[in-house]
């Protein structure tokens, strides 16, 4: 859900970047049209000094709301919810909220920052695929508990919320990485359930623009 001229929003992003992915399924969620800047990892696009004035963290994703620029992820789910609250990803329920919240944080705190890229280039090579299934799993076996007794068609109740922006894309992790997934019957069931969604199939990183033509259909 791109849009090339005017765009309001604008987001910097890596095709295969969680934290990236998760902005995209929100703004396609709440139906905003955003300009998509690819920033390639790999070849190290995001330590180049142009970039360095937009994101000093040398990271994705960048997202720009007008004049508002925000570099962390899930401040700026929080932000697009504030500012976009039509088609929310968050209940009014100061329960519900809570608890949203802190699945988001088991996965973007406790789980993904130990297997993403800054992290993995650390890990000797042949290590690397190991090392970041390992990590997932382990993660996975609390989120797994802790989803048991709030999941029902996603993963806190039957609406689409914050959690599971954050889960998806933690989901193709662990495909990528060869996470045996039948060990967590509840965070398959969701994540079954959300790519029945287009708002996150269009997400995912095999449906992006700078998603080499090789590793599309993966």
């Amino acid at each position: 859900m791109s849009n090339e001229k005017g765009a309001d929003i604008v987001l910097y992003s890596y095709f295969r970047s969680s934290s990236s992915a998760r902005l995209r399924i929100a703004l396609n969620w709440k139906k905003m049209p955003y300009l998509m800047r690819p920033i390639n990892l790999l070849k190290g696009e995001q330590r180049s000094a142009e970039y360095a004035e937009i994101n000093p963290n040398r990271s994705v994703p960048t997202l720009i709301v007008n004049d508002v620029k925000l570099v962390q992820s899930v401040a700026a789910l929080e932000y697009l919810e504030d500012l976009y609250p039509g088609y929310p990803l968050l209940p009014l329920n100061p329960e519900s909220r809570a608890k949203i919240r802190e699945i988001v944080q088991v996965i973007v705190s406790d789980i993904q920052p130990v297997q993403n890229f800054r992290v993995l280039q650390k890990v000797d090579q042949a290590e690397r695929t190991e090392w970041a299934k390992n990590t997932i799993e382990k993660g996975f076996e609390a989120l797994e508990t802790m989803l048991v007794p709030v999941a029902s068609q996603y993963c806190v109740g039957s609406s689409v919320t914050l959690a599971d922006v954050c889960l998806a894309p933690q989901m193709w992790n662990a495909q990528r990485f060869g996470v045996d997934l039948d060990r967590f019957p509840t965070i398959g069931r969701v994540c079954h359930n959300l790519m029945e969604l287009e708002e996150f199939r269009a997400a995912h990183w095999q449906n992006q623009p700078d998603c080499p033509p090789e590793l599309k259909g993966q």
